[in-house]
This record gives C-alpha cells, sequence and structure tokens, in this order.
C-alpha cells in the first residue's frame, strides 16, 4: 500500500488531510514539524512527502533540502499560504515536485497526489501499465497480455504520453508540437489519422479508452 507522511503544524488540518487520505486507500501518517518528518522518513519507507512551509523547529525549505540530500526520488508536495513567485521558486530550486496555496479543495488536492505518484512510479519503473497493457519505455515496446504490440515509434509515444497523465487532455497542436518536427507537414488532421490507428491497435485493451475531446484534442482515460 501507498505510504504517505504529512507535515503541517496545523492539527486540524493536519487530521483533515490524514483522513482524506485515508479515504482514498493509502497509508497516512501525520506530524507537526520538519524535524519529527525527518524521524519518521528515517524509520519508514514512505511513498510521498506533503508539507507545509511554515513549521515550527524545521520549516518546510529545509525539510525539502534535508530529504533531497538523501532521497532524490521521494515525490514532494508543498502546501502553503506562502503562494509569492519567491517561495515557489526557492520550492522548486530545492527539488519539490508540486506546490499548492492555501485554501484548496480537497478533491482536487487528492487529484494532484494521484498524479505526482503516477508520474513517480513511470520514473522510476520506466514501465507504465493500464489493464492488460504493459509498455516498457526503455524497449520502446508494448506488450498485451504477454504478447507484442506492433506499434511505430510515434504511436508508441503518443499512447504513453496519453496514458501518463490519464484524464489530461491534450490538443492536436500540443501533441503534434511534441511529436513531429517544426517543418514537418503534419496537421491537425495527422493526429487524428495516429489516433485512429491507435485505437485500432489498442482495441483489445482492457484498462483504458482514448477519447475524443471535440474542438480540442484527446485524452485517455482509465476504466
Amino acid at each position: 500500500m501507498v505510504r504517505i507522511l504529512v507535515a503541517e503544524d496545523d492539527g486540524d488540518l493536519n487530521g483533515t488531510l490524514v483522513s482524506a487520505l485515508l479515504r482514498e486507500g493509502y497509508e497516512a501518517e501525520g506530524v507537526a514539524d520538519g524535524e519529527k518528518a525527518l524521524e519518521a522518513l528515517s524509520e519508514k519507507k514512505f511513498d510521498m512527502l506533503i508539507a507545509d512551509i511554515m513549521m515550527p523547529v524545521m520549516d518546510g525549505f529545509a525539510l525539502a533540502e534535508r530529504v533531497r540530500e538523501t532521497d532524490k526520488q521521494l515525490p514532494v508536495l508543498f502546501l502553503t499560504a506562502l503562494d509569492d513567485k519567491a517561495s515557489k521558486q526557492r520550492g522548486y530550486r530545492l527539488g519539490i515536485d508540486d506546490y499548492v496555496a492555501k485554501p484548496f479543495d480537497m478533491d482536487l488536492l487528492m487529484l494532484r497526489v494521484g498524479a505526482l505518484l503516477r508520474r513517480a512510479n513511470i520514473e522510476r519503473s520506466r514501465e507504465l501499465v493500464a489493464g492488460n497493457l504493459r509498455m516498457a519505455e526503455e524497449e520502446h515496446t508494448a506488450y498485451v497480455d504477454g504478447e507484442e504490440l506492433p506499434l511505430t515509434v510515434r504511436e508508441f509515444d503518443l499512447l504513453f504520453k496519453l496514458l501518463s497523465y490519464p484524464r489530461r487532455t491534450f490538443t492536436r497542436r500540443q501533441l503534434m508540437d511534441e511529436f513531429w518536427d517544426y517543418d514537418s507537414s503534419a496537421t491537425s488532421r495527422t493526429v487524428d489519422v495516429y489516433m485512429a490507428k491507435l485505437r485500432e491497435k489498442t482495441a483489445a485493451c482492457t484498462g483504458f479508452e482514448i477519447v475524443t475531446v471535440h474542438g480540442l484534442g484527446y485524452k485517455a482515460v482509465l476504466k
């Protein structure tokens, strides 16, 4: 089970966050400051750290700096009332992964947590699994029920992108800019043709579907 550590000195908010994470199916623990967070991280393996910046004893900046000295991969999300540009820049330079300003919507926060965990898993394993589909990025190979799926390099890259950010809509222009050269003859129709091919080739996949967002582009929706 995914284990998440919450470092927040506001006791009520700390408890609310831990309860919300538990409802989402995560294992969660709360501590009141950065020093206690470091102690917890040294005693157990956590898959994510959610931390306030303004904490007693050791603030979030110092905590992030200490964490990154020994762990470059742990996803770190800052929750804070410090919504100014300088604070955000400092946090990102220290190696945090995301920044959510208070007050925040709890449902949206849970979605951000899930997205961060998915990205971290993809970066660590370089693999992506959706139902009976497995994509190995280093091999640039996809498998359905253990059998290799015949995809071109561009088809693989497009599908990997969509599945890395499920439910996120990518416009045709975004996809063209990333996967086709600027001087190519690709048009929005080219993207449509590739998506049609991907739908045909992944028809036997059970874990997702490629959805057209009319007037915008495409997204992958997990089943």
